[in-house]
């Protein structure tokens, strides 16, 4: 089996930070979406990869080489620009060859794992295998209707009217049958080829098509914060370890992580929560849920739940929550006795002011 993972778009709902980054690069507790995505794809034995790649193609090369890193085989496919999910099949079609392969949404998270959707998916070899969760709303998402044996019946995509709540997570497992699906049909009403049709046209030419209800938590990382909320829930599933330094003004609890060349100095560090290497923690406190990328200088603030990307400088600023700080980005306080807020900021940016 291979695996396409799917790391083009650009990311509108993450902007100011995708301007200058592709969205599957963002951290999730100081490790890339995208490398989130690998290793679980790694962990069902698979060694080749390729990954679809935009206009940010070369961030991501930078970012994962040639797989090696990671225990794989990565080649990159190169996508102008972004004509739907089925397009990226298309395009792939020389390096999946007569495979088996699971397509895998590059800014999609689930933490547990698809092994055992894998594991049902080979047993039973499916033309297609999709992974469905339920959701509250699926009106925002393509919907599986499944017959009781696990069957797929029907797919609708965005359903105004949902027959059914389970919706399709980034995650879908095919045989070289999809390939005459994907050939056969035509873009949509927003010119795109659609994945859904594709999966459609298997069932309406007598395929099988099995979904697989997926229990874990699952989250795309489409929104800032969505970023916020799976970064916390990856973080309560730390293993605790200090490797970096601390003074011995400074106090730990939870579970928190100090990598090597970080530096804690008369603060207070609340995990879950983690400090990568060669920051340097002053006179602060670290709350629950942050993160704090490498080589960042934090002094003088309080900071709960929020991401600091590399390079960022925070001084003298006693309440942050719920942020997200770019890399390189400088924050602090006014002159003094000023009564005015000075910004540098970018395009499409978020800013709340006491």
């Amino acid at each position: 089996m291979k695996a396409l993972v799917l790391s083009g778009g650009s990311g509108t709902r993450l902007r100011p930070f995708t301007h200058s980054m592709p969205k599957q690069l963002i951290p999730i507790a100081n490790k890339p979406v995208l490398v989130h995505v690998l290793e679980n794809i790694r962990d069902l034995g698979v060694r080749e990869a390729g990954i679809i790649v935009g206009d940010r193609a070369q961030q991501i090369e930078q970012a994962l080489g040639d797989g090696s890193g990671l225990g794989m085989r990565i080649t990159y496919i190169p996508q102008e620009r972004p004509l739907g999910l089925a397009h990226c099949v298309s395009l792939a079609r020389p390096f999946l060859g007569r495979d088996d392969f699971v397509m895998y949404l590059g800014d999609n998270m689930l933490p547990d794992g698809v092994t055992d959707v894998a594991a049902e998916f080979t047993a039973r070899r499916p033309d297609a295998q999709v992974v469905v969760h339920k959701v509250s709303d699926p009106r925002a998402f393509g919907v599986a209707e499944l017959a009781a044996d696990g069957r797929v019946e029907r797919l609708v995509e965005k359903p105004q009217e949902p027959r059914s709540d389970l919706a399709m997570v980034g995650v879908y497992f095919f045989t070289p049958a999809i390939h005459r699906a994907v050939a056969s049909i035509r873009p949509s009403a927003r010119g795109e080829l659609e994945i859904t049709d594709a999966v459609q046209w298997l069932l309406s030419h007598g395929g099988e098509v099995r979904a697989s209800e997926y229990a874990g938590y699952w989250k795309d990382t489409g929104r800032a914060e969505d970023v916020l909320e799976c970064n916390q829930r990856i973080l309560e599933g730390l293993s605790p370890h200090v490797a970096g330094h601390i003074d011995r003004d400074s106090t730990i609890s939870g579970n928190v992580v100090i990598e090597p060349g970080a530096r804690v100095l008369m603060s207070r560090i609340e995990g879950p929560a983690m400090i990568g290497a060669g920051s340097v923690i002053e006179n602060s406190h670290v709350g629950p849920g942050t993160c704090i990328g490498r080589d960042c200088e934090l002094r003088g603030t309080r900071l709960t739940n929020s991401i600091v990307l590399e390079g960022a400088r925070i001084s003298g600023v006693p309440g942050l929550h719920s942020s997200l700080i770019g890399r390189g980005s400088q924050v602090g306080p006014s002159a003094p006795r000023s009564a005015h807020h000075r910004l540098v900021v970018g395009d499409d940016a978020w800013i709340e002011v006491a």
